[in-house]
């Protein structure tokens, strides 16, 4: 971080101390509790990072620091500081403020409804108005005067605006002005350095010929941000820009997966999609690695309380008001696969990227882009599945995901013709029937008490109706659940049942007080294990999975051998069945383990959704707990 950093900086959105989170693309820092909101917003609206531990390119980080010095953030809170906003009773959140509703409500009223920003006088023509503000963005970038380019485009100005007397861009102006800022802001706000002037001339092309060297490398990161994101994400590299590399495709341990029907079949719609839909997946995958990164900062930086409070972290990607209602349902079942499933999706998307920038694309389908989520994600599933499509539910519904009714819905066949952009969603609620179907084999295999298993199998994967308020609409831990019952168990270890069949259902559950602190236990010891993660301490895996055990072990016995809340039932689950496959997965990193050569990214990848599987688990049973024992 910049030594301009100062501790003495507050948050911008409730004047908190100490800041920890930056939101990229609006010039501010913020502190925990404010950024827990601003990521439930979406990436269109706030664009977190964490200030310490989330890589950042120098530049970027530069321009927000400067950005935040300038005053940026009088852009967002305009009219408050007119004193006749304080007459008025309109006033910023403090830091004693509740999240919910309070923070919660000043930062949308602030980011996404823009209600405090100053406001141009009405026009009877808004475009003339959105090209005039163009007009002076393409002006404005010459110049190092950032918090006015980014007033322009907070009200409305183009980053790709093409000047029709000029013939280029504002990227193109900053590019040939040497502006390193102004470009990581455009950028930031969608220019494209690949764009083209009158002349045929890209951003890069007058960055190099100025002698701006640094931002001419910067540039050509930028025009591969999406891509260079995805192999980071699985193998914690980049490709060399400086010596012509531009991809790196990363391979999966397990090359038997190269050799499947279903993954074959899954590449292939992939590559026949158009371009226009293969961007829209490829930024929606984008999007999903943002949320899973920015999770596994998130519960690592958290302190050990933070379980119980109103913060939380983001189950699925929220929904962008601009997207189709079909992009945004497919968005958010990206969240149900599992390290391994998301790790072969994003290897195809990097494969078909560089095939489409090196050559030709194949000619045109409207095969949906869920098809291809559907294909991929069901590698492991059993054979025989017919094609029969079901209908959508809406945006973000979980309810009827039991196997009966998803198999219900199955059985209402839909064209597989649907273009994703606009017409209706035709193969979504699938990948639940197979994920239910492989659950119920793999537990089958694994397990002997093949008469209790059934009947857990029909249990609802979704508890949202059965959750408490102030838990999250769709709580990751169950909101998870089919995607992790698809996985097959590696190592001995079988999900441990503690109720006896026999036992009578118990409705008494422990004091608060004792889930708490057994929650404490876990959340210390997933700290301990994340923090091994990132300073790839991969011999520490196992020590830390045996103490999680031992804590999810001692937790789990608090409460009565058989609930009488299906939730109870669930959430403990969910927590044990976690902690078993955390130890499974770590057991993975021993030396001369059988099997191919462990790629030690996507250990490390299933061990975070493991660990983070546990920590809403707990996070379930403790508000479960608080409600039922303040009733």
């Amino acid at each position: 971080m910049s030594k301009r950093l100062r501790s003495s900086e507050v948050c911008a959105d409730c004047s908190g101390p100490d800041p920890s989170w930056a939101s990229v693309n609006r010039g501010t820092f913020i502190c925990d509790e404010c950024c827990s909101v601003h990521r439930s917003l979406g990436r269109h609206i706030s664009q977190v990072r964490h200030l310490k531990h989330t890589p950042w390119p120098p530049t970027l980080l530069q321009m927000v620091e400067t950005l935040y010095n300038n005053g940026a953030n009088s852009i967002w809170e305009h009219s408050l500081l007119d004193p006749a906003s304080i007459m008025s009773g309109r006033r910023k959140a403090n830091p004693q403020d509740k999240v919910h509703p309070n923070k919660a409500e000043f930062i949308r009223a602030k980011y996404q409804m823009l209600a405090f920003v100053h406001r141009l006088p009405c026009r009877d023509d808004d475009s003339v108005t959105a090209k005039d503000l163009s007009k002076q963005l393409h002006s404005s970038v010459r110049t190092g005067n950032l918090e006015t380019c980014l007033r322009l485009l907070s009200l409305g100005a183009q980053a790709n605006f093409f000047h029709p007397e000029k013939g280029n861009t504002p990227l193109h102006v900053a590019s040939k002005a040497g502006q390193i800022l102004q470009a990581e802001l455009l950028a930031v706000y969608g220019a494209d350095p690949g764009t083209q002037d009158s002349s045929g001339k890209t951003p890069v092309d007058y960055a190099r010929q100025g002698g701006h060297h640094e931002l001419a490398e910067r540039l050509v990161e930028i025009q591969y941000e999406l891509t260079d994101r995805l192999a980071f994400y699985l193998c914690g590299r980049r490709p060399d820009h400086k010596n012509g590399q531009h991809f790196i495709i990363p391979q999966m341990a397990d090359s038997s997966l190269d050799l499947s029907e279903l993954a074959k079949a899954a590449k292939k719609k992939l590559q026949s999609l158009s371009n226009h839909l293969f961007e829209e997946l490829a930024m929606d995958v984008y999007d999903e690695v943002d949320r899973r990164e920015t999770d596994a900062v998130w519960l690592a930086t958290q302190n050990h309380s933070t379980l119980v409070t109103e913060t939380t972290v983001v189950p699925f990607l929220p929904v962008n008001p601009e997207y189709s209602s079909t992009r945004n349902q497919g968005r958010q079942k990206l969240a149900r696969f599992n390290a391994h499933e998301f790790a072969t999706l994003v290897i195809d998307i990097l494969s078909d990227a560089k095939r489409r920038q090196q050559g030709s694309p194949l000619s045109g389908s409207k095969d949906n882009v869920e098809l291809i989520l559907k294909t991929i994600s069901n590698q492991h599933s059993v054979e025989s599945q017919d094609n029969d499509q079901p209908d959508y539910d809406s945006v973000a519904s979980d309810e009827d995901t039991d196997l009966e009714a998803t198999a219900s819905k199955a059985n209402r066949q839909k064209s597989l013709d649907s273009d994703l952009s606009d017409g209706p969603v035709t193969v979504q609620e699938f990948m639940e029937v197979k994920n239910a179907l492989v659950a119920s084999e793999a537990k089958i295999q694994q397990l002997m008490k093949a008469s209790r298993l059934e009947k857990q199998n029909s249990t609802p994967e979704s508890d949202y109706d059965n959750t408490p308020n102030d838990t999250d609409p769709d709580d990751t831990g169950s909101g998870r659940k089919g995607r992790q019952r698809s996985m097959v168990w590696q190592g001995d270890g079988s999900v441990p049942d503690t109720a006896e069949p026999h036992t009578a259902p118990s409705p008494v559950l422990p004091s608060t007080e004792d889930v708490i602190r057994k929650t404490e236990q876990i959340t210390k010891n997933i700290q301990e294990l994340l923090r091994a993660a990132q300073e790839n301490k991969h011999d520490s895996y196992i020590p830390c999975s045996e103490r999680i055990h031992v804590a999810v072990t001692e937790m789990a016995a608090l409460f009565p051998k058989k609930p009488k809340s299906d939730t109870v039932r669930t959430s403990l689950r969910l927590l044990t069945s976690s902690a078993y496959r955390l130890q499974s997965e770590c057991k993975k990193t021993l030396p001369g383990e059988p099997g191919p050569p462990t790629d030690i990214q996507l250990v490390t990848q299933q061990v975070i959704q493991c660990a983070y599987d546990i920590a809403k688990a707990a996070k379930q049973l403790v508000t479960i707990t608080t409600k039922e024992n303040n009733n």
